[in-house]
């Protein structure tokens, strides 16, 4: 709605990318939301900034040795989009085509008590059920034991306080946190994967 998720995702490519010899790309799901619907709520600005990034192909979840999911927190749930992304890996689950791979959640929420928390290990049973070897964020300089001021930021995962209306933009600290968590899944995978 608001490009939270985008930024968050963003950072965590920034991470990611420190990581000698991986290959690192950012997608997007499908919109559910109807354009009118967006543009209503002020989606627009956020609606245009997405358009050069691809929308995932389920089938692309099988070439990939790690993935970061993001998600916008509904209710202490992730989002309808990425439910319904999720709810068409069917085939891949029968192929057993995740087993093994790394898996990763972070999430955007409304208020600090949003369910940020709630929104990734909730997502956590999607992957698990896929086979996936799911990977946190440490304590280790990682900037979640910040008590300075109002942060997200969870052991579960990178998580963005939003505001009720949006407003808020991630913190330099929650970005940290999202650069870390990508560059911390990326090492994983290519201990995991090294050839």
């Amino acid at each position: 709605m608001y490009g939270h998720v985008r930024r968050m995702a963003e950072a965590i490519v920034e991470g990611a990318k420190q990581v000698a010899g991986g290959n690192v790309s950012l997608y997007q799901v499908q919109e559910l939301v109807p354009d009118e619907v967006l543009e209503k709520h002020g989606a627009k600005a956020a609606k245009a900034a997405m358009a050069k990034v691809p929308v995932a192909r389920v089938e692309q979840l099988a070439e990939a040795h790690a993935i970061i999911f993001g998600t916008p927190t509904r209710f202490g749930n992730m989002a309808a989009q990425m439910r319904n992304f999720l709810d068409q890996t069917g085939p891949l689950w029968m192929k057993g085509a995740r087993i093994g791979k790394v898996g990763s959640v972070f999430a955007s929420t409304g208020t600090q008590h949003g369910g940020q928390e709630t929104t990734i290990t909730s997502f956590h049973t999607t992957l698990l059920h896929h086979g996936m070897i799911i990977v946190g964020v440490p304590y280790n300089g990682s900037g979640l034991a910040q008590m300075d001021d109002v942060t997200g930021g969870t052991p579960y995962g990178a998580t963005t306080l939003t505001g009720p209306d949006g407003s808020r933009q991630p913190s330099e600290n929650e970005l940290k946190i999202a650069r870390f968590q990508g560059k911390h899944v990326a090492e994983i995978a290519s201990r995991l994967f090294a050839k």
